[in-house]
């Protein structure tokens, strides 16, 4: 063995031991898989439901970038994806809008995962914020649920999946929220 590949697993051994040590890693770690809070479960549901959402969004943007012809459709009449999803309001800020939503959807998981399973008392911000996100992002998503049948006069199956993603994602931030906010307040 050549001394400095031995110098570069010994200092990949050494950087994992100081990580581990970094200032709550190891609680951060111990809630986010075992903790059985309410907060934390719902956290959990906010992720799965960001990753539906996501899945949806990341074939439309297929089909939105030109890399997929054609979206199929529940065999329900009333439903024409290809229509919605390449209409002018989907392209209305000068790019396409469901890479805009799944990157939203992936920073869901990421906020998620942001903070130990006490974050409403010990980082209120942090939930506070997420609740904001998510209502602005359920604010948009029912516009644009106007906007399909209004507008366009057919419904996009992979939006309603992105829609009803980002009302779950609202629900369940509010309780969190609204508890973060009452100890922000207390704290001032």
């Amino acid at each position: 063995m050549r001394k400095d590949q031995g110098a570069s697993g010994g200092d990949r051994r050494a950087r994992r031991r100081r990580a581990s040590r970094l200032p709550g890693a190891g609680a951060l770690r111990a809630a986010l898989r075992r903790g059985r809070s309410s907060d934390l479960a719902r956290r959990r549901l906010i992720a799965v439901a960001s990753l539906a959402g996501g899945a949806s969004m990341a074939v439309v943007s297929l089909y939105q970038l030109g890399i997929i012809e054609h979206l199929p459709d529940p065999p329900l009449p009333g439903f024409d994806s290809d229509k919605v999803t390449s209409s002018d309001i989907a392209f209305g800020l000068t790019l396409p809008d469901a890479p805009i939503s799944l990157t939203s959807f992936a920073s869901n998981l990421a906020l998620a995962g942001w903070g130990g399973a006490e974050r409403a008392r010990d980082t209120p911000g942090i939930p506070v914020a997420v609740a904001a996100k998510a209502a602005v992002e359920a604010a948009v998503s029912g516009w644009l649920f106007v906007q399909m049948r209004r507008r366009e006069r057919a419904w996009c199956a992979y939006c309603l999946v992105a829609l009803t993603a980002n009302m779950v994602v609202f629900a369940l931030s509010l309780p969190e929220g609204w508890r973060a906010l009452r100890n922000a307040r207390a704290r001032s």
